[in-house]
């Protein structure tokens, strides 16, 4: 299995969690840079969100500044606080995905735009492996890597109170 077959196929969780534990662990040295993201589909409520509504990646400055949500605006990319983002009303409600919401959403980017860094990279064990991970400073989340390639992360956001883990990809940004 690859990364590849994975991203083509919508497979399940337990699938996707057997190729991410069979990764190298990701040093927080690694993680410097602006990264890419891309959607991971398992089926997860979040699935196709942060694209439809624009999503650019992340920004890792150093261990203390991180710019956890880049989305992409007219002309650049601007940082957004992820503390202003509704998360619980996402994840109860799917049907909110659709491009009149990711229209509004685009609008109200700027009053939630954020020259601070909102995140954090620490190591962390998880799954059994000691890895990167970039915890939050608003919210109850983790999002936590392994290394696909030097060039390529995939990510699990572990979310207080999420039955189902959300995958993605960041693919480091060469722009």
């Amino acid at each position: 299995m690859d990364l590849a077959t994975l991203q083509s196929t919508a497979p399940a969780t337990e699938t996707v969690f057997a190729f991410y534990d069979g990764l190298a662990a990701a040093d927080v040295n690694f993680m410097l840079g602006r990264w890419r993201g891309e959607g991971l589909n398992t089926g997860h409520p979040l699935d196709g969100v942060l694209e439809r509504f624009g999503w650019f990646g992340k920004a890792f400055v150093d261990p203390e500044r991180v710019h956890p949500l880049l989305f992409k605006k007219r002309g650049g990319i601007r940082a957004l606080n992820p503390g202003l983002m509704p998360m619980n009303l996402a994840l109860r409600c799917p049907w909110l995905n659709n491009d009149v919401v990711a229209a509004m959403f685009r609008v109200l980017q700027p009053l939630m735009a954020t020259r601070a860094p909102r995140a954090r990279l620490r190591t962390v064990e998880f799954r059994g492996q000691c890895t990167s991970a970039m915890v939050y400073d608003q919210l109850a989340i983790i999002d936590v890597f392994r290394k696909v390639d030097d060039k390529t992360l995939l990510g699990v956001m572990d979310m207080k109170g999420m039955e189902q883990a959300f995958f993605f990809v960041l693919r480091r940004d060469q722009s």
